[in-house]
């Protein structure tokens, strides 16, 4: 069994470059692995014959951009439904799961961008990837993550784990968690003005939400990706792209509005 691991995309790479890493990325099924996803819930649901089209949760305030991914591009969505089935078998044991992604990892990988699409499902797939990052502590580890329960109950382990960098990203189930223990989070924003107003700065590279030394700083990211017709978050994306915003797609002609 062998997990498909992906390649920095422009906006990683520019993280490659402020790091000095070699980064792969890994990812699951959008929303189908997401536990605790509330106000970003979308999943790419497939017809029997193949066909796939978006569905949001009723909670949904800003679409999640790597559903969108997977019901644009096939290969995508196949190599996270791969993870995902490879990882299910193995789900209940995390040692199993944790050699499965170990023996998968690209060789000369210097960190790891863990969740592009999806989440932690389950406390023994979190395990799973703190037992990798155990057995690789020259390694770089990080995620975003709305399934705070799981790291919660895993914290004591995590101060060990220096090498394994968590964001909670606010908007699902459990957010009470943040503020009860302290937690690093990341905010999505409409606007430069907004995240100003909460006196954050905006992550554009990742590089707040990979860096070891910032993993105390909480961060805003801005929103982008296809948006609900006529939701607040597809408005608000409009008046970035009218100010210049093109969004994380390419590497060059993006501005800061």
């Amino acid at each position: 069994m062998k997990l498909v691991f992906g390649k920095a995309n422009a906006k990683l790479r520019e993280l490659e470059r402020v790091l000095e890493v070699k980064l792969v990325t890994f990812s699951l099924l959008s929303g189908f692995s997401c536990p605790y996803a509330k106000e970003c819930l979308s999943q790419a649901v497939e017809n029997s014959e193949g066909k796939r089209h978006i569905e949001d949760g009723k909670h949904t305030e800003f679409r999640c951009f790597s559903a969108s991914q997977e019901v644009q591009y096939t290969g995508v969505y196949n190599s996270r439904k791969n993870n995902m089935d490879i990882l299910e078998v193995a789900a209940q044991s995390y040692m199993e799961a944790a050699d499965i992604i170990e023996s998968s990892l690209p060789p000369k990988s210097t960190c790891v961008r863990i969740h592009v699409g999806g989440d932690f499902k389950t406390q023994a797939y979190f395990d799973a990837w703190l037992e990798v990052a155990k057995r690789n502590p020259n390694i770089l580890f990080y995620a975003y993550t709305k399934s705070l329960p799981f790291w919660v109950a895993r914290l004591g382990a995590l101060e060990f784990i220096t090498n394994f960098v968590l964001t909670a990203s606010r908007g699902g189930w459990r957010d009470d968690l943040i503020e009860k223990h302290d937690l690093r989070e990341a905010v999505v924003v409409f606007s430069e003005e907004e995240a100003d107003r909460l006196g954050l700065e905006i992550d554009h590279d990742d590089s707040h939400a990979a860096d070891p030394n910032w993993r105390n700083l909480n961060f805003a990211l801005l929103i982008h990706g296809s948006q609900p017709a006529g939701s607040k978050a597809s408005k608000a994306l409009q008046q970035l792209k009218k100010k210049g915003w093109t969004g994380y797609g390419k590497e060059k002609g993006r501005v800061k509005v």
